[in-house]
Formats: C-alpha cells, structure tokens, sequence
C-alpha cells in the first residue's frame, strides 16, 4: 500500500524540490536606512521609512540603524540579466 504522504514519482518531484531549494538561496538585501531632520525643531531621527509629513530625508542610503555606516552607491540594474552562452546565439 503507497503513503499518502511519499509522491507518485520521485523524477517528477527532484525538479521541482531543486528549484525550490534555489529560490531559498536568493536572499533579498535589508532596507537601508535613512536619516531625517524634523522640520520642526531640528531633531534627527534614523529610520528606514518616514517618519511623518513632518521631516524631511537629509542623508542616506546607510547599512546600520544608527546611520553611521554608508552603502555604496550602485547604478541600478538595466533590464533583464541574460547569460553570456544566451547572448551568442
């Protein structure tokens, strides 16, 4: 008697458990942080979103909460990336 819980083929199942296993590698990078300055009385604040209509973005993009350590500046990707063997053909 077959499990309910084994598949019906294992060939048909590898595919898809080795795609899944290299989505899971593909980490997103964290947000950066910014810092902002309160158009009220001056204070400063670092965060990765606004804090409000009230402050304005003054700096950033940086790596840590406490806006000491800056991200380099990247161009942004353009397009699609597509293997170099796919660009011959």
């Amino acid at each position: 008697m077959r499990s309910p819980f084994l598949p019906c083929s294992l060939p048909r199942v590898l595919p898809l458990a080795a795609l899944l296993l290299a989505s899971l590698s593909a980490q997103a990078a964290p947000m950066p942080f910014y810092r902002w300055q309160s158009k009220l009385d001056g204070a400063y604040t670092c965060q990765q979103t606004s804090p409000g209509s009230g402050w304005q973005k003054i700096g950033g993009p940086f790596r840590d909460a406490g806006c000491r350590e800056a991200l380099p500046q990247t161009p942004p990707p353009k397009g699609l990336a597509v293997p170099k063997v796919l660009k011959g053909q």
